[in-house]
């Protein structure tokens, strides 16, 4: 006979910060939650610097803080997000969106994206019924009518009441689970470094849309910031291989010596730029949350903030099932997460495809439509403060 079938509650698959807060969302539920990653928990627990600096906004901070997160990050490594600047090419006149257009004290907060993982881990240790099985994969999937059973990569088998989906924008188990997804390659890669610059930042954001490229700058504490450099994937591998001279050389010429002098202080980190809308998020049984559930273009900073609202969308809706002693898997209630979060993210999905596709493009109407629509918003105060609100999520529950 083969080894018996262990049974749990609900199984997240991925044991990145989406589907760890997802289980320490639902500690005190009741429910056993059992988490798969590949990784083993030594590097769960001290995961490696990747380059990404996370842009939270007030909402997020709460959820984290709820979550028993964001006390685990280190207070030196949250970066003040003041104000945002959008240029467009040799335009010296940004948009500026201002703090105070959001009513707040600073736009957001700037973490690093290995810092929330390592805090998101140590918050999921903390939850009682959650357990994790390391250095194992979903090699396959046997759907059921009130369990699904998935097979490790070891043979054991594992069955669940409600399978979640936590891994990743190219899903394997979403899927596993017959649910098609529509892919935009944008044709480009992202460079992520942080640099070192001659004058100071004043904690405001810079996105640049320029001829053949993309900048941004993340103001970091101290006179450091996050250079995020969008190529065509030829060039931005040449960028990557540069030695420090020349790379400093060229990405301060970039950024046209606006802070002047710019030195690399990490090694660069490069990332595809693909943007993934699933068909849908749930099928009887099964979910998906953070970027599994929409893999967003990094120019609007709100993937991982929508990630933490598809985290809280289900665990709130589960939770107060299991207080009423209903099914916390029922179709309608994951139903009724789909509808709240496909509300939540699809116009920020379309939005975001309108603009990188308007900024990316290189013909003359393209060029006086993206000046002109930056102009015009620069100079209307209630579209900026939309903006700013958004960017601040002060509505977040």
């Amino acid at each position: 006979m083969g080894d018996p079938i262990q049974h749990t509650d609900v199984a997240v698959v991925g044991a990145g910060p989406a589907g760890l807060s997802f289980a320490r969302a639902l500690a005190g539920s009741g429910l056993t939650v059992t988490v798969i990653d590949p990784a083993d928990a030594e590097s769960l627990a001290k995961p490696a610097f990747d380059g990404r600096e996370i842009a939270l906004t007030h909402g997020s901070r709460r959820r984290l803080e709820r979550l028993d997160i964001w006390s685990r990050l280190p207070a030196d490594e949250i970066s003040a997000l003041r104000d945002a600047w959008v240029f467009d090419g040799d335009n010296e006149e940004p948009m500026r969106i201002s703090h105070q257009d959001g009513g707040a004290g600073q736009l957001g907060f700037l973490v690093p994206n290995h810092r929330i993982r390592e805090a998101a881990f140590a918050a999921f240790q903390t939850a009682g019924e959650a357990k994790l099985i390391e250095g194992q994969r979903v090699e396959s999937v046997e759907r059921g009518t009130r369990s699904h059973r998935l097979r490790l990569s070891d043979g054991r088998w594992l069955s669940a009441r409600l399978v979640v989906a936590a891994d990743s924008r190219f899903s394997s188990t979403r899927r596993a689970f017959g649910i098609a997804a529509r892919q935009r390659d944008f044709g480009r890669s992202m460079l992520v470094c942080r640099m070192r610059l001659e004058r100071d930042h004043e904690h405001v954001a810079w996105e640049w849309f320029g001829r053949e490229q993309t900048l941004a700058l993340l103001p970091l504490n101290g006179r450091e910031a996050s250079a995020v450099i969008t190529l065509p994937h030829g060039e931005i591998e040449r960028l990557a291989k540069l030695d420090d001279e020349a790379f400093n050389q060229e990405v301060s010429e970039r950024y046209q010596h606006r802070l002047g002098a710019m030195r690399r202080v990490s090694p660069p980190c490069l990332y595809p730029l693909v943007g993934v809308w699933p068909d849908r998020l749930v099928v009887p049984g099964f979910a998906c949350i953070g970027d599994a559930a929409v893999g967003m273009h990094p120019v609007t900073a709100h993937g991982f903030n929508l990630g933490l609202a598809s985290v809280d969308a289900l665990s709130r809706r589960m939770l107060e099932a299991c207080r009423a002693g209903r099914d916390f898997a029922a179709d309608a209630l994951l139903q009724a997460y789909q509808r709240e979060h496909r509300r939540a993210s699809a116009p920020l999905y379309l939005a975001t495809g309108a603009v990188v596709g308007l900024y990316t493009s290189n013909s003359l109407p393209a060029r006086w439509l993206r000046r002109a629509a930056l102009r015009g918003a620069g100079r209307l105060p209630p579209f900026r403060r939309l903006i700013a609100r958004t960017l601040t999520d002060r509505k977040a529950a």
